[in-house]
């Protein structure tokens, strides 16, 4: 069976009332990680500390430069992860429909490529 990232997008706000609002999704949350968990899709999952605790890191001409916060300014931004194992795409498809953040934010789903089953890049 095919690995599938989900990818959890959140609206940015600073309204302190829709961040507790999406603190008391956690129940949600919690009781969906667990049936995932007892069917046997869970591979990983987990929160991300805000963007503020980004570091982006690029290689130009040899050197490394690294700046703080993510690549890009987005009204969205990356809250969190499962890593989902599943029969097919609609089967990941219908999970990512199940999470709290499809409500108010985004969910991306992309299936993780298995390098196993495909030649080997040249020098690796």
């Amino acid at each position: 069976m095919p690995d599938y990232m989900v990818l959890l997008y959140a609206p940015h706000t600073d309204d302190s009332e829709q961040q507790v609002d999406r603190w008391a999704e956690m129940p949600l949350w919690l009781e969906l990680t667990e049936n995932l968990r007892e069917a046997g899709l869970l591979v990983a999952h987990g929160p991300l500390h805000p963007v503020t605790a980004a570091t982006t890191v690029r290689v130009r001409g040899g050197e490394t430069e690294l700046t703080d916060g993510p690549f890009a300014t987005t009204k969205e931004f990356l809250a969190g992860y499962y890593v989902l194992r599943c029969a097919d795409l609609d089967e990941a498809l219908r999970h990512a429909a199940r999470m709290p953040t499809a409500r108010h934010g985004s969910v991306e789903v992309r299936p993780i490529m298995d390098l196993s089953e495909s030649p080997a890049a040249p020098g690796v």
